[in-house]
């Protein structure tokens, strides 16, 4: 693996400010979201309005990506990701929500999941996520997907593309009638093969005009997954894989989780919709 020091936390730029325009989620100024109470089948009207959504998600993670090189620091990736958002009429999901103070996720190296864009610098042989959720029309679309900057090591372009390929495997056993607990196996079977950690505490989600509407979606195979799958049902399945552990610390900003071993680790996401005989990904660009 790359002989790249430990990250540290940067420095944080201004809040960047949203058109007042903008329609915002209901979480915004508050401590913590109002709990979901509705129901995790949504009607056509809300998988449509999710569709927009996730499009531009996908769009505005995809114009950050295109950025990314050494020398560029994850602040600068946050500002191409909130601006396209702005200006295609979404707001950053993030921004605000349990005072998160930016407009995407940015995890290097270490960091599993909900880093935060700051000050820094992005070296040769780093992978970086990006994680982008975009709320329009009443609604979300979350998607991530894990980056190499330049020239990166064998083991860790690896976990990239294996990881990428424990989503894909993911997407495809979801069918109406299976229990959710069938996602969790395909990923954690697939990733034993490789020797590779799953992150059991962080899961995927149900989503829709809620962030996060309570349904968890383990990528591990959890006994207590048993939720059967429904066509309608709208919810996020995002693997965390590592090289090492599972287990992880949290830094004193109560957000970047690491590896407590600090190896490193990759993450994909798709916002999905259950289809009568599988599933459509709402997150593509």
């Amino acid at each position: 693996m790359s002989g790249q020091s430990l990250l540290v936390p940067g420095e944080l730029s201004p809040t960047r400010s949203v058109p007042g325009n903008i329609r915002r989620p209901e979480y915004v100024g508050k401590p913590a979201p109002t709990p979901y109470t509705g129901p995790e089948v949504q009607t056509p009207e809300t998988v449509e309005a999710m569709r927009v959504a996730g499009r531009i998600a996908a769009r505005a993670m995809a114009e950050a990506a295109k950025l990314i090189a050494p020398g560029v620091t994850t602040d600068e990736l946050d500002k191409v990701a909130h601006e396209y958002m702005c200006d295609h009429g979404a707001y950053p999901s993030t921004l605000g929500y349990r005072n998160f103070p930016k407009s995407l996720c940015t995890s290097v190296n270490e960091v599993i999941c909900h880093g935060i864009p700051d000050s820094t610098v992005l070296r040769d042989g780093d992978i970086i996520n990006l994680d982008v959720t975009a709320y329009i029309g009443g609604v979300h679309g979350d998607n991530n997907a894990t980056y190499l900057v330049g020239d990166v090591d064998e083991e860790s372009r690896l976990l990239v593309e294996r990881t990428r390929e424990s989503l894909n495997r993911a997407i495809k056993a979801v069918k109406p009638g299976r229990q959710i607990n069938v996602i969790g196996r395909v990923i954690e079977s697939y990733a034993k093969r490789f020797g590779y950690g799953v992150v059991r505490d962080f899961t995927g989600h149900g989503i829709n005009s809620s962030f996060h509407s309570g349904l968890i979606i383990p990528h591990y195979d959890s006994p207590h997954a048993t939720t059967v799958i429904q066509p309608g049902m709208t919810f996020t399945i995002e693997p965390m894989l590592t090289l090492g552990t599972h287990e992880y610390d949290m830094w004193d900003d109560g957000w970047t989780v690491v590896t407590k071993d600090r190896k490193r680790t990759a993450q994909f996401e798709h916002t999905l919709v259950v289809t009568e005989t599988g599933t459509e990904i709402l997150t593509l660009p």
